[in-house]
């Protein structure tokens, strides 16, 4: 009787921080096995909009703002990195090539929030040899805001603090003043 009480209180208590997430703004975390065949799908598309990391197309005020964004992406990985540090992990290493294939997710859920990709295929197939763990948010300000959130969730705390990953690249998307992210785990 005290296991199932136990069990019952550790349920709810569970329930009640991630209802508390969910109000503020949403996330979602992924991670696949390894036994997965490759699949390499990147959508031309989708990679012309990856410019909106920095390319020669933009006008001065926007590489400013994908500056800004980029500042807060790498702030979350050092952040992430912290919370790894304080487990006795070692730190995860910036992938530009990561960072990418981020930039593609967070642009494809503004549209679908989803690990399911705009076009019905699985997340990690904007480059199946590259992702291994993702996690997605949308609507914090800050790197600090998204971080806790991250950690506040035992999925998303999961994938940040997986010792098997060792290189991330995270994405920043901003769509009508509102910020979406995609973080990105590799070998």
């Amino acid at each position: 009787m005290k296991k199932k009480l136990t069990a019952l209180l550790l349920v709810a208590v569970c329930s009640l921080s991630l209802a508390g997430c969910k109000d503020k703004t949403d996330m979602s975390a992924a991670a696949r096995g390894l036994k997965e065949e490759s699949i390499v799908y990147i959508d031309d598309g989708a990679v012309a909009l990856a410019g909106s990391i920095q390319s020669a197309e933009m006008t001065e005020a926007e590489a400013a703002r994908a500056e800004e964004l980029r500042a807060i992406a790498t702030a979350a990985l050092d952040l992430a990195n912290a919370q790894r540090e304080a487990a006795g992990l070692s730190a995860l290493s910036w992938s530009t090539d990561l960072e990418s294939c981020a930039q593609i997710r967070a642009i494809e859920i503004v549209s679908t929030f989803s690990h399911t990709r705009p076009n019905g295929s699985d997340w990690y197939t904007v480059n199946s040899d590259l992702l291994w763990g993702e996690n997605l948010a949308k609507g914090y300000k800050t790197a600090e805001s998204l971080v806790e959130a991250w950690m506040a969730s035992p999925t998303h705390a999961a994938n940040i603090l997986d010792s098997s990953y060792t290189t991330c690249g995270i994405a920043v998307y901003e769509v009508d003043g509102k910020l979406y992210f995609a973080q990105e785990f590799g070998y």
